[in-house]
């Protein structure tokens, strides 16, 4: 019988209360939108499938009209155990108003959790997450007061603490490709990640489920290279065709992200001078040739842009936990990325070489850090974004800058001419007495002897033994007035006080 068929003949087989996994990176990468959306109009046709829980370990969509806010409908969805829910604001507001249970696990050990489901295995043994609010004993990844079960366990081993992530079952795995042949197997000629397609198919057929692939092209059988299948046919059930299928959210298909041509880097538009270029040009000042580097989403991308602009780029070795690397990582609402990347990996590989140190230094973003150097980037107020895989980067990284601007909400500064001017202060500080939610806990890095920074346009922190000291100003600021009067804490202070280099503040 033919693979080929039919989104509705295909979503059809979605039962009520099934487990869903989910493929796919922020900005539509890899992600299966036609199907996504095809069972959000059958829910609301026909009220049916009910009560699901979707599983998948990124951020899925654009903030628009991509991912799961396709499912963002009440009824549709029981449960949402999601890496990152940034990308998906019609799911969260489902979550805030508690009409579905919430839950954000560390991007990695969802991946990984895949494999230990298809190896049968009783779930993902770790220490990422101990100390942060993935903890049980702080909040267990729970994200809303729906969210009741235990999905995250303390157990102690040969003396030591750890984390177990028991597995579940999938029912059900939507996964994507670029080209599939007659028997299922399955290309990514114009895909800019693979992902971890294949676990996720291999966890959903070793549960007893099905798989159900959305494709670009159809090819005959034996038309796709034995080296160029990444999911082979044995592992897919139903195929189903989208010929308008973008490569991502932003554009049908560029080669230079699908890794299929090398392009000069000047075509790439330098940062302008403002706070973010200058956090990034501190940044930066932390590398040194040869480094392996994970860059996260948002300001922390400044940093290869910079590197790009002063001709340093080729000595790096830039890496995205989607697996991509090398190259120069995107940023903006298609970060998973790269532009001319020299590989692309499984994403479930990529964390485990993560988990295991292989990180020289990662550079992260920040949207709260308090006097014991805690850091929140999941978390504040009504905003609920998750960890993505910022918990296994930054636990992990032999050593961890946090980017962020001091002060948020309405922040306006002149820069230019070797100096810092604030024009307006934001509205909101960044730096509290406590954060809302524990993202990086810097107790637990303290413990490990983990060098960390805390990169801000006006002021430099570390980690010290006792909460964060103050080490470097900008020039034009005065301590009092500008830093500390901005603060919901009191910081040590260097005994060696320095000014951030004047060079960050010029064109």
């Amino acid at each position: 019988m033919s693979k080929i068929v039919s989104a509705q003949t295909a979503l059809q087989k979605i039962e009520d209360c099934h487990t869903v996994s989910i493929l796919g990176s922020g900005g539509g990468i890899c992600e299966p939108t036609y199907l996504l959306k095809t069972l959000g109009e059958m829910y609301q046709e026909t009220g049916s499938p009910k009560n699901l829980t979707l599983l998948h370990a990124n951020g899925i969509g654009d903030k628009e009209s991509f991912g799961t806010d396709a499912l963002a409908y009440e009824g549709l969805v029981k449960r949402d155990i999601a890496g990152h829910w940034g990308m998906a604001p019609a799911m969260a507001r489902l979550a805030q108003e508690e009409k579905i249970e919430a839950y954000n696990l560390p991007q990695g050990v969802i991946s990984q959790m895949y494999q230990s489901i298809a190896a049968n295995k009783p779930g993902v043994f770790t220490k990422t997450g101990l100390n942060t609010f993935i903890d049980p004993r702080i909040e267990g990844g729970k994200m809303n007061q729906s969210a009741k079960e235990d999905l995250v366990k303390v157990i102690e081993l040969e003396g030591e603490e750890w984390l177990l992530f028991p597995n579940m079952k999938i029912d059900v795995a939507l996964i994507r490709g670029t080209t599939a042949d007659e028997n299922g197997n399955i290309s990514y000629e114009e895909e800019a990640a693979v992902l971890d397609g294949i676990s996720i198919a291999q966890a959903a057929k070793n549960s007893g489920g099905i798989v159900i692939a959305q494709v670009k092209n159809i090819v005959k059988a034996g038309t796709i290279k034995t080296k160029d299948v990444v999911i082979p046919g044995i592992y897919v059930d139903y195929i189903v065709v989208d010929s308008g299928q973008p490569q991502t959210c932003e554009r049908m298909y560029d080669p230079t992200l699908a890794g299929n041509i090398k392009a000069p880097l000047e075509r790439l538009a330098s940062l302008t001078l403002d706070p973010r270029k200058v956090v990034a040009r501190r940044a930066a000042k932390e590398l040194r040739e040869g480094m392996v580097i994970n860059l996260g989403v948002g300001m922390p991308s400044g940093i290869a842009a910079v590197a790009a602009e002063e001709g340093y780029l080729d000595q790096l070795n830039f890496t995205v936990e989607q697996g991509i690397i090398g190259g120069m990582p995107m940023g903006g609402v298609i970060f998973g990325v790269s532009y001319c990347p020299d590989a692309m990996i499984d994403q479930t590989l990529q964390f485990n070489f993560y988990d295991g140190g292989g990180l020289d230094i990662a550079f992260l973003g920040m949207a709260q850090m308090d006097a014991q150097g805690n850091v929140n980037s999941s978390k504040t107020g009504k905003l609920l974004s998750g960890c993505g895989g910022a918990i296994n980067i930054s636990q992990n990284a032999k050593k961890v800058v946090f980017c962020s601007t001091f002060t948020a909400k309405g922040f306006k500064a002149d820069i230019g001419e070797g100096k810092l001017s604030i024009l307006k202060e934001g509205e909101i500080k960044k730096l509290v007495e406590q954060v809302d939610q524990i993202t990086f806990s810097g107790e637990y890095a303290g413990k490990a002897g983990q060098p960390v920074l805390y990169v801000t346009e006006r002021a430099v922190f570390e980690l010290a033994d006792n909460g964060v000291m103050l080490t470097e100003i900008a020039p034009g600021m005065d301590l009092e007035k500008d830093i500390l009067a901005y603060m919901d804490f009191s910081p040590m202070i260097s005994e060696d006080l320095k000014l951030m280099d004047e060079s960050f503040f010029r064109e």
